[in-house]
């Protein structure tokens, strides 16, 4: 039996997304109760935020059209790269996190389930990393 790897990357990722999503709309919510959800230590030009938001939104949606697309072996290495980064980001970001005033818990115990989802895509990723391609497969098939 084989193991489709390439869809349980992908179902990871929409995963992640979903979650992260989830996350910027949880931090979202007291506008819906009338309250604020301005921080006191505002900065002038935040457009490299928003750019860095994107970048961080897009990433992994290229990376799941180029699993879904392809099986390369470099593709492979440089996409478990990709989950291992999402992962040390989500740790930087929990920790960053625990030091705001007043803690989010709510936020907390999402972004630590984004986070076990990260070290279960970085798990599914060294697999499918290291499983020979489809084409190596085909041709030590055919050279019996």
């Amino acid at each position: 039996m084989s193991v489709n790897y390439q869809g349980k990357i992908i179902t990871l990722w929409i995963t992640f997304l979903l979650g992260t999503i989830f996350h910027t709309d949880l931090g979202l919510m007291p506008l819906f109760h009338g309250k604020s959800v301005a921080h006191s230590h505002e900065i002038g030009d935040i457009s490299w935020v928003m750019w860095l938001m994107l970048a961080f939104f897009v990433l992994p949606m290229f990376a799941i059209i180029a699993t879904a697309f392809t099986e390369s072996k470099r593709f492979r290495v440089a996409h478990f790269g990709l989950t291992v980064f999402y992962s040390v980001l989500n740790l930087l970001h929990i920790i960053l996190d625990l030091f705001v005033t007043p803690i989010a818990w709510y936020q907390i115990t999402l972004m630590v389930i984004l986070f076990a989802i990260g070290l279960l895509l970085n798990l599914v990723s060294f697999q499918w990393m290291q499983h020979p391609s489809r084409r190596k497969r085909w041709q030590e098939k055919a050279s019996f």
